[in-house]
Formats: structure tokens, C-alpha cells, sequence
């Protein structure tokens, strides 16, 4: 049976992540607990564990609200993220298994004809599916712990959105590098196209944000694709 704490935490992050919490939205420890039918006990360990992710911003005498990610927020986990995802790569090229190194070419194929069609809910799904068997490979619990703490970010910001054909297209072409790198057993190459495809992403995002372009929520989606993820 799963724990009040567990079910708290999904309503919230999931609202968090469609944007039925936008961003500075208040976070009300009793509208919680009665909506989710549950004490506010774990209304407030379920904050707790979602400020730890970065989601959510407590503060003193004034209660939780939605974190607000500025450019150097966006600057500081893309750089961090570039570190560990580069390093989680280097890892996998070493571990991997050839029939994940399959799936992950089958996924590029997938990809490339849903950005086609410009299917961008397809698309971040088939994206996350890529870059959790890179970090499954890499087969460190800690590198996956930390990991978790830096891609929360791409979640909220619904980073496909932001994207131009030509950065799709980019964004492919790295899968491609990696996948090859990763065939290969090239520790150094995976770990160069992971830093490159990170970087290129960050960019995207740091020039919408500063065009005011950064779209996070359904409301805001004119596509009407749904759950934007990684990049």
C-alpha cells in the first residue's frame, strides 16, 4: 500500500511538473493535506523531500511556494548536469550492454520521425527512455543520486518547447554521437558528446529565457503536447 508521504509527493511534483503549480504558487499545507485526503505530516515531508529536488522553496514564517529559476540558476545546474551526465556516459561506455546499445539506436529512428511530425510529447518521452539507460549503465548509485537532483530543472521548463527545427535536428545528431561512442567503447568520445549535447541544450534554454520565451505549464503550451521533458 503506498505511504501517505509517497502519495503526497507525486500530487505535488506531478502538479509541479504539468504546471498546475506554477512557478512562486503557494503551497498550502492544509489545501494539500485535504486534497490529497491525508494529515499535514506528510504534507510537510513531502515538501521537505521536494526542496532537497530543488521544486519547492520553504521559507521561514511564510510557508512553501514553487522554486522561481532565474538564468543563474538555469547556468548553475546545466553546468553541473553537463559534469555528471559527461561522467555517466564515460561510465556506460565500459559497462554497457550491446542490446541496450540497440534500444538506444532503435530510439534515435523513434525520435527522429516524432520530431518529424513534431510529436514533442513523443519526443521527450523517447528522450528520457535514451538518458536512463545511459545513466542505468553507468551503474553508480551516488552518480544517479546527484544526478536526480539537477534534472528536475529541464521537467518544469518543458525544454523541447523551447526548441527550433535546427535544434532538434541537433539534438539528434548527438544521440546518434553517443550511440557510436557507446558502441565503440570510447570512454573519452561518449564523454565529449555528452558535454556537447548538454552545453547545446543549456543554450536553447538560456536564450529563451532571456527573450522571455521559457513556456512551463499546460496553459501555456500552443502545441497542446503535453509533459515537455528532458533535454
Amino acid at each position: 500500500m503506498t505511504r501517505a508521504v509517497d502519495r503526497v509527493y507525486s500530487h505535488i511534483r506531478e502538479a509541479i511538473i504539468d504546471g498546475r503549480y506554477g512557478p512562486g504558487a503557494r503551497l498550502g499545507e492544509v489545501e494539500i493535506a485535504e486534497l490529497t485526503s491525508t494529515s499535514r505530516t506528510p504534507v510537510r515531508e513531502a515538501l521537505r523531500q521536494l526542496e532537497m529536488e530543488g521544486l519547492v522553496e520553504v521559507l521561514p514564517h511564510r510557508g512553501a511556494r514553487v522554486y522561481e529559476w532565474s538564468a543563474e540558476d538555469l547556468e548553475e545546474i546545466y553546468d553541473l548536469r553537463m559534469v555528471l551526465e559527461a561522467m555517466a556516459a564515460s561510465r556506460a561506455a565500459s559497462r554497457i550492454e550491446g542490446k541496450d546499445i540497440d534500444r538506444m539506436a532503435e530510439l534515435c529512428d523513434l525520435m527522429e520521425n516524432a520530431a518529424d511530425r513534431h510529436h514533442l510529447d513523443l519526443v521527450s518521452q523517447l528522450n528520457d527512455e535514451f538518458h536512463a539507460i545511459v545513466r542505468s549503465a553507468a551503474a553508480s548509485t551516488r552518480l544517479i543520486t546527484m544526478l536526480n537532483a539537477v534534472i528536475q530543472l529541464p521537467l518544469v521548463m518543458r525544454t523541447f518547447h523551447q526548441y527550433a527545427p535546427d535544434d532538434l535536428a541537433r539534438s539528434c545528431a548527438h544521440h546518434r554521437d553517443l550511440v557510436a561512442a557507446l558502441r565503440s567503447g570510447d570512454e573519452v568520445w561518449a564523454d565529449s558528446v555528452m558535454r556537447a549535447h548538454v552545453r547545446a541544450a543549456k543554450s536553447v534554454l538560456l536564450q529563451a529565457l532571456t527573450a522571455g520565451n521559457v513556456q512551463t505549464g499546460q496553459a501555456e503550451c500552443e502545441t497542446g503536447d503535453e509533459g515537455m521533458r528532458d533535454a
